[in-house]
């Protein structure tokens, strides 16, 4: 397990490393978590919305089916249906995968992702997940002079961001030993945060720790009312007592209090991953 989570961490700051490379120069520090987060998010849920579609159909019957390979048109009979068990909707032309594969041949690659997002985050409206989407995507402006001078330039750097993203290998999300989101955010501050002045005195609880943590507080049990953390980060000790306990046997549910707006849109989006 330990190897694992290694190898994971290890993959997960080698492709940070590269895209920074990549961005080197146009994106300050700072902002540029916000664009790797973003990105990551849209990879994760593309990716969960595919594979739950498709274990569906595979399990009636349809072996070599693919929501990814879909028509638009198809696949809006289904949007109901998976609005009500997923919380959100994301049309086959729209997943991140279809997106990578013609982003470099894409004159207004910024203005297909602005839509997207917007449309992601419009397809949980009027629902009970509406407050999960909510402004999910409104860090990663991909309009933003940041990116570059002109459209080119920009479309040039999110070429090359969406690439990188999908180079990462650390398969399905939910069976990561490692808080992807929590582990990406810790260490673009630890890049960046001391060069730019800008740690705002935030510290960050390692993994392992989190993971004592609640060992040592779940001793004992196999069930618990609630778990709440009010400092809880991109919700890592959250994470863990799920994991520990599993989410059935926390009977009323997990809540979490956090200040920094992005560690709270990173801890929202981990609950919705798992």
């Amino acid at each position: 397990m330990t190897n694992k989570k290694e190898a994971e961490r290890a993959e997960l700051h080698r492709t940070i490393w590269n895209i920074a490379n990549d961005l080197r120069g146009s994106v300050d520090g700072w902002d540029f978590k916000q664009y790797v987060l973003g990105m990551l998010f849209y990879r994760y849920i593309s990716e969960n919305i595919t594979s739950y579609i498709n274990m569906g159909e595979k399990e009636a019957g349809f072996k070599d089916f693919d929501y990814a390979k879909l028509s638009d048109e198809e696949a809006e009979s289904a949007r109901e249906d998976l609005v009500k068990t997923k919380g959100f909707f994301i049309l086959p032309s729209e997943l991140f995968e279809n997106i990578k594969d013609k982003a470099a041949g894409d004159d207004n690659l910024n203005e297909t992702l602005e839509a997207i997002f917007k449309n992601i985050e419009a397809s949980a409206q009027g629902t009970d997940s509406e407050a999960n989407f909510k402004g999910l995507f409104d860090d990663l402006d991909v309009n933003s002079n940041k990116l570059g001078g002109s459209v080119p330039k920009r479309n040039e750097k999110l070429v090359k961001l969406i690439n990188s993203v999908a180079e990462m290998k650390l398969g399905s999300y939910q069976d990561n030993t490692i808080d992807a989101f929590g582990d990406a955010y810790e260490y673009l501050m630890s890049m960046y945060a001391s060069n730019a002045g800008k740690s705002g005195g935030e510290y960050f609880t390692p993994q392992e720790v989190s993971e004592l943590l609640t060992k040592i507080a779940l001793v004992g049990k196999t069930e618990v009312n609630k778990v709440y953390d009010p400092a809880c980060g991109s919700g890592s000790l959250l994470l863990q007592s799920a994991k520990i306990l599993g989410k059935g046997n926390v009977r009323q549910g997990f809540f979490g209090q956090e200040i920094n707006i992005t560690t709270y849109n990173l801890c929202r989006i981990n609950m919705f991953l798992h």
